[in-house]
């Protein structure tokens, strides 16, 4: 019976240990050394410029508005789509590449447990491939899991498919309910610097209901402050630093 007992623990140890080191990557988001660790870029090179970024969409509301502030400040800006998403509204995809911006994944379910099997996230990022490609968008370069969470096998798959992971420094928390344009603004620009990535989002599916106002009316006031810290919103582009992706100013 002894034998057994320290046969089970054994295993229960080394099974816990597998699934620690499968999860490790998992608060990249939230401590940049271990996303340094990784790998994980949380923030991007750049002199002056700060990244906008909107996860969850596209909305046929939210998405619009979004996409007009945007035009109305003359900045870029790059949308992390969700493919069960693209397949009910296409039509955005082909409208947020028309008005310059980039086009990013953001999985097929907006779920966690995708990143729980290797099979079952190559199966949601094909298909949020294919949703992309179907609505006619350029292939994506740019990967960011649901809620920021990775695995150790899922950002290997991810770095396999030619994806290069991309999480963020800063958020607006426009999710929330309690959530207004004024703590949105005031909540993403906080203590911003040069090559800041910011997460927002465009589409309330996931969170509070119409949260997507909130984040169009902050826009505004976020552009104005990155302008008062002498920062500008900028795009993305091929460099030589983060498996080639760098800020364009």
């Amino acid at each position: 019976m002894g034998v057994i007992l320290k046969s089970w623990r054994r295993a229960a140890l080394v099974a816990g240990g597998a699934a620690a080191a499968q999860w490790s990557p998992a608060p990249a988001a939230h401590l940049s050394p271990l996303a340094a660790a990784f790998r994980i870029p949380t923030t991007l090179p750049s002199a002056r410029g700060v990244l906008l970024t909107f996860d969850d969409g596209p909305h046929p509301q939210g998405t619009r508005a979004v996409l007009a502030e945007l035009d109305r400040a003359h900045v870029p800006a790059t949308f992390f789509v969700t493919g069960e998403q693209v397949v009910r509204y296409p039509e955005l995809v082909g409208e947020i590449a028309a008005a310059g911006h980039e086009v990013g994944l953001h999985g097929y379910r907006h779920q966690t447990r995708r990143e729980w099997s290797r099979a079952t996230l190559a199966d949601d990022t094909r298909r949020a491939l294919d949703a992309v490609g179907e609505a006619g968008g350029a292939p994506p370069r740019l990967y960011r899991p649901p809620h920021g969470v990775f695995t150790w096998s899922g950002l290997r798959l991810i770095r396999g498919l030619d994806l290069e992971p991309l999480l963020w420094s800063k958020w607006g928390r426009d999710w929330e309910r309690r959530a207004n344009a004024s703590t949105v603004a005031e909540c993403a620009t906080t203590g911003i610097r040069a090559g800041d990535v910011v997460l927002l989002h465009d589409a309330d599916h996931y969170g509070a209901h119409e949260s997507w106002r909130r984040t169009a009316a902050a826009l505004p006031g976020i552009v104005e402050r990155l302008g008062a810290a002498g920062l500008t919103a900028t795009s993305v582009r091929e460099g030589p630093v983060c498996r080639g992706l760098a800020l364009a100013i």
